[in-house]
């Protein structure tokens, strides 16, 4: 073998590994489904021919290079095999080109090797579910770029080259190139890794710089890159780092926008791919939903006082902070985030500016953050059509409830409050009338007790609105109980859902419905206490039933101290509530005692 190395059936010997490679990361995606890996497989024999021609060759002075011709040869069948999902035989031909390395492998010659190899090792570990032996074989393949790129940083030999003539191997560019592509690859893997090991931080820094130098050095799938980056701005708005996340997200258009402007190459995939990419685009869509909400909802926290209006004395405090910090604060975090080239930096600059990232303090700021979350909401709305995708489309309207919801916080006129709350009654109530709790019971009660929520909100509006007048007409006190009595059927609703089939109500409640199902009871009773009525002996019927409500909360409390943290507020006001009711119905029928 030696002698053959330079001649003919050296040439030979190259041919038949570059035909392997070849059938398995070209042909193969030709085979038919009935033999999925009938070109894997007649790559794998290829190799075991290459690699008997090697096992017969003399080593002599070329033992070094002969064992990493090997050293690629076990890479390939290791790799071939976890394609073709026989993963102990993989594992046993990448340790098998991890040994042959080991002493070498920081030479030029090997590095790139080792490390794809441990890549890969990392692979069929994570198939296995051994999440945590794939997360050290992935570390020792980083730990291993940062040293010789610390100790050599030459761009080294592409695994490939190790079967090519001297005139045929690749310029230092492309070896750089692909040097680095196969870091990139453990950096993403790592991305998995940490996020299956639920290391959140660590998971998205990973993520983030994949995706950077997927941008840096071409290396990625537009439509693959937007969704991974769409989803990084999830991780962004979770800890309210609204910048980064917006910036996540116009990048993630950008680079989409390049997939809608290719072409499928195949027609009959066109219609299926058209279909893919407009769910693609929708779901982004609903990304960009959570962003304009989750600003939004931000900043109502900060604002709000104690009863949950705005609070005009912290609206001009936070005015002022923001105008002294926001211009430095931007500069030096910006540079930590950015995406891409200058072009495409340009594109996301300019797609950024299309709404703020910093909270709004004031209706106008508030509504313009509201129009884009709501143009995204007919966007993605044009995909997830509830006709085929029921539960995406609710959760959309959901969202756009919200949006309408949080922007009534910012508005000062009581009445375009109600008209807002209207709006989202409209959208939910259209959804809900065609449910069927039978198939949907969590989308149903998410929606009854938003619903009820929402008329209790317009309820308080109105009484808010008759308090200004110096009298309430027939009117407002026919909407005020109207909107009470219609906030009470869906409460009631929501609570009938967590009756047994016996229609009998959970003597204890579960976790996930103690809160809404102890609220529900403490509205109903409140909205009980809210109906205006003449008859005397009606306003009675309705103190006691809003005493028995308030007496349900007390009692059960008592009887299950651990739900006290649940409605700490709630309870305490049922228990000055039940203390009170009594003494006022002692006085009510003190009145009628002479007409009973």
């Amino acid at each position: 073998m030696a002698a053959a190395a330079g001649g003919s059936s050296w040439a030979a010997v190259c041919e038949k590994f570059r035909t392997a490679r070849t059938l398995s990361t070209v042909e193969s995606r030709k085979d038919p489904e009935t033999e999925p890996y009938r070109s894997k497989y007649s790559a794998r024999a290829l190799l075991q021919e290459v690699k008997q021609l090697l096992s017969a060759a003399e080593e002599g002075d070329e033992a070094r290079l002969l064992a990493v011709r090997r050293a690629v040869l076990e890479y390939e069948l290791g790799v071939n095999h976890t394609d073709t999902e026989e993963l102990s035989a993989g594992e046993e031909h990448l340790q098998r080109c991890t040994q042959l390395l080991e002493p070498h492998r920081l030479s030029p010659d090997c590095v790139s090797l080792y490390i794809q190899a441990q890549n890969n090792l990392g692979i069929l570990w994570s198939l296995r579910d051994e999440i945590k032996t794939a997360q050290t074989y992935l570390e020792s393949a980083e730990a291993l770029y940062n040293q010789y790129m610390k100790e050599d940083g030459n761009p080294p030999l592409d695994p490939s080259e190790h079967f090519m003539a001297e005139e045929e191997k690749i310029t230092d560019q492309e070896r750089s190139k692909r040097f680095e592509k196969a870091y990139t690859h453990t950096l993403y893997y790592l991305a998995q890794v940490y996020q299956h090991l639920e290391m959140i931080e660590k998971a998205a820094q990973y993520c983030h710089t994949t995706l950077k130098r997927q941008l840096e050095y071409c290396g990625y799938h537009p439509v693959e890159w937007a969704l991974n980056a769409a989803t990084l701005s999830q991780y962004y708005l979770s800890k309210q780092c609204f910048m980064e996340a917006r910036h996540c997200l116009a990048a993630a258009s950008v680079i989409f926008s390049q997939a809608e402007q290719v072409p499928s190459a195949e027609d009959n995939e066109t219609e299926q791919d058209q279909q893919d990419l407009r769910q693609r685009k929708a779901e982004i869509a609903r990304c960009w939903i959570k962003y304009c909400l989750n600003l939004l909802q931000s900043t109502r926290k900060l604002l709000e006082d104690n009863i949950g209006e705005l609070d005009p004395d912290r609206q001009l405090e936070l005015k002022a902070q923001r105008k002294k910090e926001e211009d430095e604060k931007e500069k030096g975090r910006k540079k930590a985030v950015l995406f891409g080239t200058s072009d495409i930096c340009d594109s996301v600059l300019a797609m950024e500016e299309k709404v703020s990232s910093v909270y709004p303090l004031d209706f106008q700021e508030a509504r313009e953050i509201f129009l884009v979350g709501q143009n995204y909401v007919l966007e993605a709305k044009e995909f997830f059509q509830v006709d085929g995708y029921v539960t995406d489309h609710i959760e959309i309207v959901q969202d756009h409830s919200a949006l309408f919801k949080v922007l009534a916080f910012f508005e000062e006129d009581y009445e375009r409050r109600c008209k807002m709350h209207k709006r989202r009654l409209d959208m939910l109530e259209s959804i809900y009338v065609d449910l069927n709790p039978q198939y949907y019971l969590l989308i149903s009660r998410q929606l009854q007790f938003e619903l009820a929520d929402t008329y209790y909100e317009m309820m308080d509006l109105k009484i808010a609105i008759g308090n200004r007048l110096e009298e309430l007409d027939s009117h407002t006190i026919k909407k005020i109980n109207s909107l009470a009595q219609l906030a009470i059927k869906y409460y009631e609703l929501f609570l009938d859902s967590l009756r047994n089939p016996d229609r009998v109500f959970p003597e204890q409640l579960e976790e996930d419905v103690l809160r809404p199902a102890m609220v529900a009871k403490f509205h109903i009773a409140r909205l009980y206490g809210k109906l205006i009525t003449s008859d005397s002996k009606k306003q009675l019927e309705n103190m006691q039933t809003s005493l028995e409500y308030y007496t349900f909360l007390v009692d059960y409390c008592e009887k299950y101290p651990d739900a006290v943290r649940a409605v700490e507020t709630e309870l305490e006001l049922s228990k000055e509530m039940v203390g009170l009711i009594p003494t006022r119905m002692e006085r009510l029928r003190a009145k009628l005692c002479p007409f009973i």
